[in-house]
């Protein structure tokens, strides 16, 4: 075990949770394996990224992350409408379903019917966990420079 900071260039081994307020559990890696992840690869969120920078290994802490620091506040012109004809015939169509659409570059982007009334079908573009304020917890478990093999 070495005492390096989290920076840039480190890899780093570790346990999370991300829960809600009130407690509910979102993703957790504790009771399982833990997460390893290189600072700066992007399998983590550059802002949950800053709440690790200067931990060392055996540090336990738990952030309160605000919407605007976690995924975005909840943003009205990320609701669409679409009519029912749009979609395949076959296709089920009621609230919390999530449909797979193609953005304007053809990566894909997931969107959650939030409601559907005669031939209109409105769906949520907002990221699901947009709005919230998550409590992030993370255990340092290893710390390492990038790129260094075992």
């Amino acid at each position: 075990m070495n005492d390096l900071p989290i920076d840039k260039g480190t890899r780093v081994t570790l346990h999370f949770a991300l829960k809600f307020e009130d407690g509910e559990t979102v993703d957790s890696t504790f009771g399982k394996e833990p997460a390893t992840l290189e600072i700066g690869d992007e399998n983590l969120p550059e802002n949950f990224e800053a709440y690790l920078m200067g931990l060392q290994a055996g540090d336990h802490q738990t952030f309160e992350v605000p919407p605007e620091k976690a995924f975005g506040q909840r943003n009205p012109n990320n609701l669409q409408t679409f009519k029912r004809h749009t979609f395949s015939a076959d296709m089920v169509l009621e609230k919390g379903v999530v449909i797979s659409f193609a953005d304007a570059r053809q990566q894909e982007l997931p969107g959650v019917v939030s409601r559907v009334e005669g031939d209109e079908v409105e769906v949520d573009f907002n990221h699901p966990l947009a709005g919230r304020t998550l409590s992030f917890e993370v255990q340092i478990i290893d710390v390492e420079p990038a790129g260094q093999t075992h």
